[in-house]
C-alpha cells in the first residue's frame, strides 16, 4: 500500500483520454451518499453508480476506498467558517469546536472517521493553522498545543458520536439495565451514586470541553 498521502499523488490519467471528473467531484457524491445511506454503503462501485460511470473508472483519481474516506473527512472541514485570530483564547478554541460539532451531526458519519482514521489534509491544515494562531501567544510549548489540537478533534468526535447514538430508546434500555444492578446488589459503589441524591445533569458540551481545554492548557 502507498504510504504517501492522496493528496501528494499524482491524479492517473487514461492514454488519449480527458479527464471526466474531478477528485472534489468524487469525493462529494461519496459525501452525499454517506449522508443518505451511512459509511458502510460507501464503496468504489457505488460511488461510481452515484458518478454515472464505472467502478474502474474511479481508480484514475482515487486508488482506493480508504483513499476516498480520507477525501471525504477533509473535504468537510472546508465548512468552517472561522473568524480572523484575536483576543482570549479559550471562547476562540470553542467556537471551533462548536462549528466540528455542527458539521459533525450534519454528517453523521464523520465522528468515526475522525476516531477511527484521522487525516490531515488540506482543510485539515488549514483549520490546524487557525487553532496555533489562536495559541500564538500562549505560554504552552509547541507539542502542548498540538496536543490540544489533537484533544479537541477527538473529544468534539466522542460527544457528537454520543449524541448521535444516544437516543430515548437507547437511554431507557441502559436505564432499565441499571435498575437492575442496583436491585442486585453487587455494585455498592455505583448504587451509593445512582441513589444518594438527585443527579446533577450532564455538563453542556461548552462546559465540558473548556474544562479539559483549560487542564490541558492552564488558564
Amino acid at each position: 500500500m502507498d504510504a504517501t498521502p492522496v493528496w501528494l499523488r499524482e491524479r492517473r490519467t487514461g492514454v488519449g483520454r480527458p479527464a471526466e471528473r474531478s477528485r472534489t467531484e468524487v469525493t462529494v457524491a461519496a459525501i452525499a451518499l454517506a449522508d443518505r445511506e451511512g459509511l458502510a454503503a460507501v464503496s468504489m462501485r457505488r460511488v461510481a453508480a452515484e458518478l454515472g460511470t464505472g467502478a474502474a473508472s474511479l481508480y484514475r483519481y482515487v486508488d482506493s476506498r480508504d483513499d476516498l474516506l480520507d477525501l471525504m473527512t477533509d473535504e468537510v472541514a472546508a465548512g468552517y467558517q472561522l473568524p480572523a485570530p484575536g483576543g482570549p483564547w479559550l471562547p476562540q478554541l470553542l467556537e471551533v469546536c462548536r462549528q466540528g460539532r455542527s458539521l459533525m451531526l450534519r454528517h453523521g458519519w464523520l465522528p468515526e472517521l475522525v476516531l477511527t482514521r484521522s487525516a490531515l489534509g488540506p482543510h485539515g491544515t488549514d483549520l490546524l493553522e487557525h487553532v496555533l494562531a489562536v495559541l500564538a501567544g500562549h505560554p504552552a510549548d509547541a507539542g502542548r498545543k498540538l496536543e490540544a489540537f489533537g484533544v479537541m478533534s477527538t473529544l468534539t468526535a466522542a460527544l457528537a458520536l454520543n449524541e448521535l447514538s444516544g437516543g430515548s430508546g437507547a437511554r431507557q434500555r441502559q436505564g432499565a439495565y441499571l435498575a437492575h444492578v442496583v436491585a442486585a446488589g453487587r455494585h455498592a459503589h455505583l448504587t451509593a451514586a445512582l441513589t444518594g441524591g438527585p443527579l446533577v445533569p450532564a455538563p453542556l458540551f461548552d462546559d465540558t470541553l473548556s474544562r479539559v481545554l483549560v487542564g490541558l492548557l492552564g488558564e
